[in-house]
Formats: C-alpha cells, structure tokens, sequence
C-alpha cells in the first residue's frame, strides 16, 4: 500500500511538472522569455509562488527546460525534413523553407529561442542547439558533397555558417519591433519572401543549383 500510494503521488507530481512546463512555454510564446516570472506562472498554473520550487530550483532551470522542450522539438522538426525523399538540394531547400516557415507562426517565440537575452544558462542551452542544428547540416552537406549535388570543402565551417545566416537573416524580421511593423501593414515582408532569399544564399553558399 506504501508503494502504491507513493507511485501515485510521484505521477501526480510528473504531471504537475508538466503543466508547469506547458504554462511557462505558452508564457514565453506570448511574452518571450521576459515575461517568465515565478509569481506570474504560479498565477497561470494555479499555485502560491513558493510550490513552483519544489519542481525547479529557481526561474534558470525552468527556463532552460523550456527553452531545451521548445528548440527539440524544432530541431525533430528539421531533421524529418532533411531526412525526407529527394536529392540534397531539395531537401535542404525545404528544411529551411519550413524552419523559417515555422518561426514566422511563432514569431515571438522564434525570437526568443533565436536572439532574446536570457540567463547564461539558457545562454549555454542555445550554444548547444545550435551545434544540434549544425550537425543536421553537416550529415546533409555530407551527403550531398558525395552524390556530387554540393560543393563545400570544409563542412563542418559550412554548416555552422548556414546556421548562423539563417538565425541573423530572421532576428530583424522576428524582432518585436518589427513585428508591430508588419502587422500593421507598414511593411511588406513575408515568410514566403524570406523564405526564397534564404534558400537561394544558402543553395548557392553550397553550390548547389536552386529550387
């Protein structure tokens, strides 16, 4: 009986965790990383303040495991595309078609996992993300290198490029500021425009013909 009633109390707890960590993600979709405060998730989840520690030892460690939850599962996101049917250019085209495409729904969010300031720590998570994202690019440069489809001598230098152009070309257009631009209707950028100016710079960094 001890073990049961321990059993249910630690899946009780698991799933108190995990709408925590639901919570705080829909936070930082709506607000960014800024609006992630103790007080205002335990308001969002129904708890006193004080409960919040006994699942993370303080608002670092919550907001790397969210920060960790939301860049998986983009990083799953990418990697199905690379490892889709269809030659490397194409494929590359479409991974990044959809990355970008995916930002500019969640555009504050993308914004927050992408360039936001944030803790250190969450800091550290971003560098390490970025090296996930980097590999992805590197085992598909790999592959088209072989098949003869790219032109890159150094591919890890390349990959980690890619990444790089591809995170500063939408930190302007996924910036608050200009959000409230485009929005508004003051400007005309889009994700189909950015989509295509990004695949060309990166298909050509590559020499790879275009798609």
């Amino acid at each position: 009986m001890v073990y049961r009633t321990t059993s249910l109390r630690l899946d009780r707890d698991q799933e108190l965790r995990a709408r925590i960590l639901e919570c705080a993600l829909a936070r930082v979709s709506d607000g960014g990383f800024a609006s992630l405060t103790m007080q205002a998730l335990a308001g969002d989840v129904g708890l006193a303040t004080g409960s919040l520690y006994r699942h993370f030892r303080n608002k670092a460690q919550l907001a790397c495991e969210v920060f960790a939850s939301a860049s998986g599962r983009e990083v799953e996101a990418l990697a199905v595309a690379f490892a889709a049917p269809g030659t490397p250019g194409a494929r590359l085209a479409q991974g990044i078609r959809q990355f970008a495409t995916r930002a500019w729904h969640s555009r504050q969010l993308a914004f927050a996992l992408i360039a936001e300031p944030v803790e250190p720590e969450v800091d550290e998570q971003r560098l390490r993300y970025r090296e996930a994202y980097a590999e992805l690019f590197g085992r598909l440069l790999a592959e088209g290198v072989a098949s003869g489809d790219f032109q890159v001598e150094q591919i890890r230098l390349a990959s980690a490029c890619l990444v790089g152009a591809i995170a500063e070309a939408l930190v302007g257009p996924l910036a608050p500021a200009a959000r409230v631009a485009q929005d508004s209707g003051r400007t005309a950028s889009n994700a189909a425009e950015i989509s295509r100016h990004l695949i060309t710079f990166c298909l050509r960094a590559v020499g790879a013909k275009e798609y």
